[in-house]
């Protein structure tokens, strides 16, 4: 059941403002919030990169000289937001250290102090899920991270039920009570895949994926192919009516295909991963993002995959989505097959 949060400032940044998930929400950090945030703050000033306590005259000037500029920005440094149950302020955080050309930022959360000892895991899990909404689908950034002395073990069980996993180590890194503590990153990659129809815009990046050594070593043709035998085929998938032939995104970076060839209401796919993204768990979702298309537009009553056997990663990804063998035959090529209308 949706509600309505009203919102005092507008981020140029990002066309959606406010992100709820059922009593919860964030929205543009509002500045009736300041002095909760500065007395969290001062409380948790432990594991925060703050040397000393913030006073009011410190908090005022910067809710009245940095925050403003947020707004207006296209391109900001931060994104901050004040999260919210039933539209009381019970936390703040968001992205900081936006890098806008490699499309990533570190994740910043702080919670009402009295949550922290028996809700600390909620609130993150609740929180990280709206950020990242903002991360993800609104930005389309390509990675979140978070930096944090290894002094919360309870944060990493959070950041672990949401996907994130432990990028980085980095030993004796900060100083905390006169002894040196280690900072933990981990990380999230964006999993929201968007399609679009290929185009003659992706002839030269399809042919970069489909030349690549890595992909022509599981290809029902392995042979080398020439720019020119490239070209005449694209071409001929674009003008052909019975195939439906897709690019595959993540944000804004183009990833791999999804490719359907129909004749009598049986659907042949084809489907390929940029080798840049291999092993993030990818093919999963982007051949689950396929089959999605396939049905909301009835495009085939079945539809069936072809796949060497030891192309072990490729035979997992359709025994998880269902599909059932039908045939093998001696050179090892497996025929699957799934119903979707």
């Amino acid at each position: 059941m949706s509600k309505s949060v009203s919102v005092q400032r507008i981020y140029k940044a990002i066309e959606k403002q406010v992100f709820i998930q059922g009593a919860y929400s964030i929205v543009p950090i509002r500045y009736e919030d300041r002095y909760q945030i500065m007395q969290w703050r001062n409380d948790q000033i432990y594991h925060l990169r703050q040397s000393k306590p913030l006073s009011k005259e410190e908090q005022d000037q910067y809710f009245d000289n940095v925050i403003p500029k947020l707004f207006d920005e296209s391109e900001p440094n931060q994104l901050l937001f004040s999260y919210l149950k039933d539209d009381i302020c019970i936390g703040y955080g968001g992205l900081v250290h936006l890098n806008w050309k490699d499309k990533h930022a570190e994740i910043s959360f702080l919670m009402n102090t009295s949550l922290e000892k028996l809700d600390f895991e909620i609130h993150w899990s609740q929180y990280l899920e709206l950020i990242e909404e903002v991360a993800f689908g609104q930005l389309g950034f390509n990675k979140i991270f978070t930096y944090a002395f290894d002094l919360r073990p309870r944060l990493y069980r959070a950041l672990n039920s949401r996907g994130f996993k432990k990028e980085a180590q980095l030993k004796s890194h900060v100083l905390f009570d006169n002894s040196y503590v280690d900072v933990l990153i981990h990380a999230k990659y964006n999993p929201y895949l968007t399609l679009k129809k290929a185009t003659e815009t992706d002839l030269e990046l399809t042919f970069q994926w489909a030349k690549n050594k890595m992909i022509r070593q599981f290809a029902i043709s392995q042979s080398e192919i020439t720019l020119e035998e490239h070209s005449q085929w694209f071409r001929k998938k674009l003008d052909d009516s019975n195939c439906t032939y897709l690019i595959v995104c993540r944000g804004l970076q183009a990833i791999g295909s999804f490719r359907l060839d129909v004749q009598s209401k049986i659907g042949k796919i084809s489907y390929l991963l940029d080798p840049c993204v291999h092993g993030m768990g990818l093919g999963i979702a982007l051949l689950e993002r396929g089959i999605e298309f396939c049905k909301e537009h009835k495009l085939a009553i079945s539809i069936q995959g072809e796949v060497f056997e030891q192309n072990i990663a490729s035979v997992k990804v359709f025994e998880k989505l269902n599909f059932q063998r039908i045939d093998q035959q001696e050179s090892g090529l497996i025929l699957f097959e799934k119903d979707i209308l």
